[in-house]
């Protein structure tokens, strides 16, 4: 499998990693997400844990950006507390970036080796959401 890098939009991961040093407290908040709009802005996130489960950053991050009036996102990165640094998407978290921004790039790696990366490259031979949807027309018995 061959992954094609982008460049890195490190003012994008300081914007994380900054909301993962001022806003991640305790257990509830460990993660911080920002992702860049089309027009330039940035959104951020955080996850916020429960014992039943709970939203990933980047999921609060789907919401908050919709919330904000952002429905397309060009770059998004999540970051731990701690220092822990970039941390990939887990997979709930791939599918739904890739049904939500087919075309979105996702910050991976560590230290000097991070890379932006198509969210496609994350899931090869995915299943997507919206191809398996059936058309009006498949419904209506024509």
């Amino acid at each position: 499998m061959i992954i094609r890098a982008h460049p890195v939009d490190h003012e994008l991961v300081e914007a994380a990693a900054h909301v993962a040093r001022t806003r991640c407290r305790g257990d509830n908040h460990t993660m911080a997400a920002a992702a860049r709009a089309r027009d330039g802005r940035i959104v951020t996130a955080v996850n916020a844990y429960h014992f039943t489960g709970g939203p990933c950053a980047e999921l609060v991050l789907i919401g908050a950006a919709a919330a904000q009036g952002v429905y397309e996102l060009d770059t998004i990165v999540a970051v731990g507390d701690r220092d822990r640094g970039v941390v990939p998407p887990c997979g709930r978290c791939r599918q739904a970036l890739l049904d939500y921004f087919p075309a979105l790039r996702v910050v991976v790696g560590r230290g000097d080796r991070l890379r932006a990366v198509p969210v496609a490259d994350l899931l090869p031979e995915t299943y997507v959401w919206a191809d398996h949807r059936l058309d009006a027309e498949e419904t209506d018995g024509s």
